[in-house]
C-alpha cells in the first residue's frame, strides 16, 4: 500500500462527542464495526449512513437497524435517477451496464425508497437534489422529478431531507420553494458561497460542512461557514470522499471528523469544544434522534 492509499492516522480525540452527519460506510474498506470503534475513539459517537441507490439505501436501513449509534438516510442520488430512466451503458455507478427503464422504473425505485423512509431508524430522505456536474441536459428532467418525489416522501414521513447540490444552487432552491421544503432540510457537503448561506439561514436550512472546507481553494466555503448561524451548522465526512487537508487524496472515514471540526472552529474564531457541542445538538435536532 502506497502512502497515498494508506488511511491517515487517528487525530487527537475531541473532548466533546460529535456526529458525522453524512458518511458512506458501504464504500469504505473494513467493517462497519471497525469504522465505528475508530470513530468513537476520537469522540465521533454517531454517524448518519447515507444511501445513493436502492441497494445502498436498503443497506443503510439494515445497518442502522443493527447499530444503535447509526442512523440511515435513504434515496436515489441525483445522478442515479437519469441512469434508471435512460440507462447506464458505461456502468459508472458500480452496478454494471444497465438498460434504461423509463419513468416506470423510476417509479418502482421511488416506491422502495418510500417504503424504507417509513422505517423508524431511517432518519432522513437523501441524498437527493440536483447535480449538473455529471448529468447532461438530457437527464435533468429525471433528476428534477426524482427530487420532487423525495421532498414529498420526506414531508409525508416527517423525515429530514438531505440535499446533494452540485453546480445547481439556483435550481435546488427553486424546487424547494415550489414544493415547500420539509421542516428539517440539510444541505450536505454545503457548496454555496456566503450569499447562498444567507438564503439558507433565512429559510432555516442546515448547512453541513465536509473536509473540502480545509482545501486551499475553498475560501468561498469558509466565508459561508463564517456567517452561517451556529445553530444551523453540521459537520460530515462524505467518506470515503473529501478527505480534509493535510490528508487530501487519501481515504476518508468518520474518525477524521476532528480534523474538520478544528478547521471549522478556526474559521469561526471559537473553541473546538464549544463548536463540537453545538454540532452535536444540531445534528440530533436535524435528524430527530
Amino acid at each position: 500500500m502506497s502512502a497515498k492509499d494508506a488511511p491517515p492516522p487517528l487525530p487527537e480525540p475531541l473532548l466533546v462527542e460529535v456526529a458525522d452527519s453524512h458518511t458512506h460506510m458501504d464504500l469504505q474498506s473494513g467493517t462497519v464495526e471497525e469504522a465505528l470503534v475508530k470513530a468513537a475513539a476520537v469522540g465521533v459517537t454517531t454517524v448518519v449512513q447515507v444511501g445513493c441507490d436502492v441497494k445502498g439505501s436498503q443497506w443503510a436501513a439494515e445497518t442502522a437497524a443493527a447499530h444503535e449509534n447509526v442512523h440511515a438516510a435513504v434515496a436515489l442520488h441525483p445522478n442515479e435517477a437519469p441512469r434508471i430512466v435512460l440507462g447506464d451503458p458505461d456502468g459508472w455507478s458500480r452496478q454494471g451496464a444497465r438498460e434504461g427503464g423509463g419513468d416506470a422504473a423510476l417509479d418502482d425505485a421511488l416506491t422502495e425508497i418510500d417504503r424504507l423512509a417509513a422505517l423508524p431508524y431511517v432518519r432522513g430522505v437523501g441524498e437527493t437534489g440536483l447535480d449538473f456536474f455529471r448529468t447532461g441536459p438530457e437527464g435533468i428532467a429525471a433528476q428534477e422529478r426524482s427530487f420532487r418525489a423525495h421532498i414529498e416522501i420526506a414531508k409525508r414521513h416527517g423525515k429530514a431531507l438531505v440535499i446533494h447540490d452540485r453546480e445547481a444552487h439556483a435550481d435546488v432552491l427553486r424546487v424547494l420553494d415550489e414544493e415547500g421544503a420539509p421542516e428539517r432540510t440539510v444541505f450536505h457537503c454545503y457548496s454555496g458561497d456566503a450569499a447562498m448561506a444567507e438564503i439558507c439561514a433565512a429559510k432555516g436550512y442546515y448547512m453541513s460542512f465536509a473536509g473540502n472546507v480545509t482545501f486551499k481553494n475553498a475560501q468561498p466555503l469558509r466565508d459561508a461557514l463564517a456567517i452561517a448561524p451556529l445553530e444551523l451548522v453540521l459537520v460530515e465526512t462524505d467518506a470515503p470522499f473529501l478527505t480534509p487537508a493535510p490528508f487530501r487524496g487519501r481515504p476518508n472515514a468518520p474518525y477524521l471528523i476532528p480534523v474538520t471540526v478544528r478547521a471549522m472552529a478556526e474559521v469561526r474564531g471559537m473553541g473546538e469544544n464549544e463548536l463540537a457541542a453545538a454540532i452535536a445538538v444540531n445534528t440530533a435536532r436535524a435528524f430527530d434522534y
